[in-house]
């Protein structure tokens, strides 16, 4: 504040998107900034700034105000929703405006997979040869039945065999375009096996030093200048023939982040980064920035069809393909997969036939989304921008929605009940349809198309209205009966489906009379076991772990005793070191040393998230070098006579 104060200028060069806008607009309301001069660059490089300097503009209010109703929306969403999932489904479970519409993609492709069923059919190959070379044939149909591969494969073996026919085509591949957000995070995944958070930490690291252009943006735009130099790295180092340029076309509608697509600052520099994931990702986009300004690649197709002479069964065939010119591949050569060479035949050559097989297999369910599969489809449907995805994946993992496998996304029983809950009770909030048009509408507030109160009243007025009449319905105690062999292990009485903090499980339906309850495979859940009795009461003591980590627990959880004693065990400590003896020990704080002889306060002493303290009156300190299960009174009042180290004023005694 006292460097603006003193200042003639100031110069706000935040990130260039939504965020960044908003950053600036709140430095200039703190610092009480009368003109302040907004300045952009997509790359950190001397040139860039400069030019950024030279060419200052004001803050883009409409940009800035896009950002803010996206973030309060996400809050009224984000708050309203899981306000009440906490009363019908379980306390501290979470929705979000974004969050939920990806929750709901993957659930659906989940119920895809249990609803699949599987048919057979028959993939059957032969082994041919020419005079000179081998090669495999496969059929071109599929039978659905056992009977029909054996007929097609006895004819087969009955029959001379010829050439039906040579296919030769020349075609084209195209370059892709540069990078964009959401393309970096599902190559750097596929061929890297990043996750799209990992990808962006390790592009924002790039971006900082000045390696390569901002990393959140939906645009496939190269400025003229990097196009001029691209051109010169091609024609040197590959040769005139391989340069082309290219444009294309931004497939989103917005493309509001950013106005170039990620690309190198520096052509030049064909590496760059501080370490090896670093200097993989500037590679990735090193050649695929490249690539998007060379020619196209010319490849040679064959296809290859042959039948037994009756010609009774199906054309049998094999595909290859040769590359004639290497065009845009020469600089992204992982993109061009392996040529396959077949041997020169002729329409109307004679083959022998070496075998026939049929091999039956069965048809597959849907794959599960991997985060760069996910990130994909959301994009397609119009959810969510390139600043969210990533944020996106994690919220889901955090919130333990889903789980992650490899690289393949599991949703959780917990995903699953919530899921189903928001779908059944809010589905015009989470639908493709109305997520996409909420990001246009935000979009058109951007461009000064659309005023941001209106949009944030049209939105909530029906929304809290939607929220407030569901206030009424049960809270969701059991997910349904269990199936009818599994009834209660303790009692035989019927068995329910609940949501516990592990999922789902069969719990007995007269709970909390009797606590019996299987697995949801059926497995009997076995009471924990204690480690022993406390030598005073006699009590079991239990060695557990809970959402904050292991504790200890004197005597059963009942419904007489609805809170036993507890306590944390240390983090230091082993649990599988933890004894009776420890566990009394824990169990006697927190301990009352005695009462302050001004006060007639208790003094107490034990052990909190920051670690072992005492405390008199409000007054906390902190034990450094005692021991909290042995300090005595006398050792407690000198440690509270000394002058407290905080910032806070020293609260007086209260002398009675």
């Amino acid at each position: 504040t006292k460097l603006a104060k003193k200042s003639d200028e100031v110069l706000l060069a935040t990130d260039p998107d939504r965020e960044g806008e908003a950053i600036a607009w709140h430095l200039k309301e703190i610092l009480n900034l009368k003109d302040p001069k907004r300045i952009i660059f997509h790359e950190i490089t001397e040139s860039a700034v400069k030019e950024a300097v030279e060419h200052p503009n004001t803050i883009d209010d409409n940009l800035r105000r896009a950002q803010e109703a996206r973030r309060v929306l996400d809050r009224l969403v984000g708050y309203d929703l899981s306000g009440l999932i906490w009363k019908k489904v379980r306390y501290g479970l979470s929705a979000g405006r974004v969050q939920s519409p990806a929750l709901r993609i993957i659930m659906e492709r989940e119920r895809e997979i249990r609803e699949f069923v599987p048919e057979d059919f028959w993939v059957i190959t032969a082994d041919v040869k020419t005079k000179k070379e081998k090669f495999q044939l496969t059929c071109s149909e599929e039978p659905d039945s056992e009977t029909e591969a054996k007929r097609i494969c006895n004819v087969g073996k009955s029959e001379d065999w010829i050439i039906k026919d040579v296919k030769e085509t020349k075609a084209k591949r195209s370059a892709r375009p540069p990078f964009i957000t959401s393309t970096l995070q599902q190559v750097a995944s596929t061929r890297l096996g990043y996750a799209p958070s990992r990808t962006m930490g390790i592009a924002q690291k790039l971006y900082e030093a000045g390696h390569i252009t901002y990393m959140r943006t939906d645009s496939t735009n190269l400025s003229n200048q990097a196009i001029s130099q691209i051109e010169k790295v091609v024609k040197e180092k590959y040769g005139k023939e391989y340069s082309s340029k290219n444009i294309f076309k931004t497939k989103s509608k917005s493309a509001q982040e950013a106005h170039e697509a990620i690309r190198p600052s520096n052509f030049l520099k064909e590496n760059a980064g501080n370490n090896e994931d670093q200097k993989k990702l500037y590679t990735l986009i090193w050649e695929r920035t490249v690539a998007s300004q060379m020619a196209d690649a010319e490849i040679l197709r064959t296809k290859i069809t042959a039948n037994s002479t009756s010609n009774t069964i199906p054309d049998f065939y094999t595909n290859g393909s040769r590359v004639l010119f290497y065009g845009w591949l020469k600089a992204d050569p992982r993109a061009r997969g392996e040529d396959v060479e077949l041997p020169k035949v002729e329409k109307g050559e004679s083959i022998d036939l070496e075998n026939i097989q049929s091999e039956g297999k069965q048809t597959q369910p849907p794959f599960r989304y991997t985060e760069a599969g996910l990130v994909k489809e959301l994009e397609k449907r119009g959810i969510g921008r390139p600043s969210t995805y990533a944020s996106i994946m994690r919220t889901l993992q955090d919130r333990g929605y889903v789980t992650k496998e490899g690289r393949t996304l599991f949703p959780t029983d917990t995903g699953d009940v919530v899921s189903s809950f928001i779908e059944k009770n809010f589905e015009k909030y989470i639908s493709d349809s109305f997520t996409a048009e909420m990001e246009d509408e935000l979009d058109e507030i951007a461009k000064g198309k659309r005023e941001y109160e209106k949009t944030l009243k049209d939105f909530y007025t029906p929304f809290n209205k939607d929220v407030k009449s569901k206030e009424k319905i049960d809270k969701i105690t059991t997910l349904g009966d269990a199936p009818e062999e599994f009834d209660c292990p303790k009692c035989k009485s019927k068995m329910v489906i609940k949501l516990g903090r592990g999922g789902k499980f069969m719990s007995c339906d007269r709970f909390p009379e009797c606590i019996g309850a299987r697995t949801i495979e059926g497995k009997i859940i076995e009471p924990d076991k204690p480690i022993g009795k406390h030598s005073e009461t006699g009590e079991d003591i239990y060695l557990l772990t809970g959402r904050f980590g292991p504790y200890v627990q004197m005597g059963e959880k009942t419904k007489e005793n609805p809170k036993p004693r507890r306590a944390s065990v240390p983090k230091e400590k082993d649990i599988d070191e933890v004894t009776v003896a420890d566990a009394e020990k824990y169990l006697s704080l927190p301990r009352v040393l005695g009462k302050h002889p001004e006060t007639g306060e208790d003094i107490t002493a034990s052990i909190g998230r920051f670690g072992p303290f005492i405390v008199h009156d409000g007054d906390f300190r902190s034990l450094k070098k005692d021991d909290v299960y042995t300090i005595k009174l006398d050792r407690a009042l000198e440690i509270l006579a000394e002058e407290k180290k905080t910032r806070g004023r020293k609260k007086p005694i209260k002398k009675k």
